[in-house]
């Protein structure tokens, strides 16, 4: 008989980590994670698919959830577009209240998943049954609509120095970075913002959660930071600068968003977190719309 899927939150959660989260200690990222997709009872599978070493990163998780309580915590593991596209997968995603992609590749990641059967029931199980989504590192970065492919990390931007590629589209108009303030990916984020104006930059540091709430607001966890570029009224050189030349960029905003930060749309009313400035509405809503399965 047809198990029926646990409902959880009615607006739905993402978890999006900067990598290098804590596993071993206090493990607070991992704990919110649990406890928004329903607590220690919640049906939690983990997807190995951006890593070339699945089972050694599906023992890591398997320990730290098993000390948070999690009773029930099971690993999909995806070797092929085959594997995302099969019943018994699919309905393990399907039954799910929370859902953890481990690092790796992104790019591994969406060409195993990407426009599969199991991709669409990530957007219906985060749209529909409001279950939690988290994902660290590469993990991270594949939640946007366009995603960072590759860039390189040099301490100036350049033009070409990135490409970007399609990722899952749980959140629009951004680019996510990981590893932000550890590896110096400003002028990487830069890049990108100068090449794609239209796009806001997110660049998350390590051991730090961007946690979404659609609908609602946003909310930083961890040790570190959410840096967001923002190049919409910038002015700009780019288009008539040689490749890997240096382009001007004036007019560029940056926020920066420290563990702790919270924000909340001003339909929601919650008297726990600062109503949005501004200055960030676009993001926020960005970063929050409840829009309908496309």
């Amino acid at each position: 008989m047809k198990t029926e899927p646990h409902q959880t939150a009615s607006h739905g959660h993402l978890v999006i980590i900067g990598g290098h989260e804590d596993r071993k200690h206090d493990k607070e990222i991992l704990t919110r994670f649990v406890e928004l997709s329903g607590g220690e009872n919640a049906r939690i599978v983990v997807i190995t698919a951006a890593s070339k070493i699945a089972d050694e990163m599906w023992d890591v998780y398997d320990r730290a959830f098993g000390e948070l309580g999690v009773r029930q915590c099971a690993h999909l593991s995806l070797a092929s577009r085959q594997d995302a596209n099969d019943e018994e997968k699919v309905r393990m995603v399907a039954e799910a209240d929370g859902i953890f992609m481990t690092g790796g590749d992104q790019k591994r990641l969406l060409a195993i998943i990407g426009g599969t059967t199991l991709d669409a029931e990530m957007h219906t199980a985060l749209k529909v049954r409001g279950a939690c989504i988290g994902g660290t590192s590469a993990g991270a970065s594949a939640m946007s609509g366009h995603m960072l492919a590759q860039g390189k990390t040099d301490l100036l931007p350049e033009k070409g120095a990135v490409s970007l590629g399609a990722g899952l589209g749980f959140v629009h108009k951004v680019v996510i970075d990981q590893h932000f303030s550890e590896r110096q990916r400003l002028a990487r984020l830069l890049s990108v913002v100068a090449q794609n104006p239209y796009l806001m930059g997110i660049g998350i540091d390590e051991d730090t959660a961007l946690v979404v709430e659609r609908g609602r607001g946003i909310e930083v966890l961890g040790e570190g930071s959410v840096t967001v570029v923002d190049g919409r009224t910038m002015n700009t050189n780019m288009a008539d600068i040689r490749e890997h030349a240096t382009p001007e960029l004036i007019d560029v905003r940056l926020h920066l968003l420290p563990a702790g930060s919270r924000y909340y749309l001003p339909e929601d009313g919650d008297t726990d977190a600062k109503p949005m400035p501004r200055s960030l509405q676009d993001f926020l809503e960005n970063v929050t719309k409840r829009n309908p399965i496309s």
